[in-house]
């Protein structure tokens, strides 16, 4: 249920046009390095939103341990999406589809390579975890800056992320 009442929040918050104030904007670009900052300013607004208030969340629970690293995890955490090139009705129809249809990592897999453009956006987005994380390194970003992106979905269990700062990532992402 809780899951539920997330999902339609942030329907509901995505549905608002623009990003974050032009101090939240100013602050976010402040922690990410060149590279990082040109993934995060490519992010719609609404994502942009999302991020600055899951990173503000961190930075509040954290303290010092908030450091530049895991606030751009914070801020960085969903990047893989922009593959997906989804806007808000194919995202909402890619969620569906991955609690009903597209579930495994072979689903997953199948519809990122297959030849229709719409199901390669849904595996694409379904697999923005591991997306993310390439974007990532790719742009030089910290080792959990990386690790988080392509760890943000996994169970508890699975993450290698210090458990106390993956903790404060997961709860303030509440997703």
């Amino acid at each position: 249920m809780a899951r539920l009442l997330h999902l339609a929040r942030r329907f509901f918050g995505s549905l608002r046009p623009g990003g974050p104030s032009a101090e939240s904007q100013r602050w976010a670009e402040s922690l990410l390095g060149p590279d990082e900052r040109t993934i995060w300013c490519a992010l719609s607004g609404p994502d942009r939103r999302h991020s600055v208030g899951v990173a503000r969340r961190v930075q509040l629970d954290l303290g010092a341990r908030a450091t530049r690293s895991v606030l751009a995890a914070a801020l960085l955490h969903d990047c893989g999406k922009l593959k997906s090139r989804l806007r808000t009705p194919g995202r909402v129809g890619a969620t569906i589809l991955g609690a009903t249809i597209v579930r495994t990592s072979e689903d997953v897999n199948g519809w990122s390579s297959s030849t229709s453009s719409w199901k390669r956006s849904v595996g694409r987005y379904r697999d923005h975890p591991e997306g993310g994380a390439k974007m990532l390194t790719e742009a030089g970003s910290d080792p959990l800056t990386v690790a988080w992106a392509r760890e943000h979905h996994l169970p508890s269990s699975q993450w290698t992320v210090d458990p106390v700062v993956a903790e404060a990532l997961h709860s303030a992402d509440d997703d």
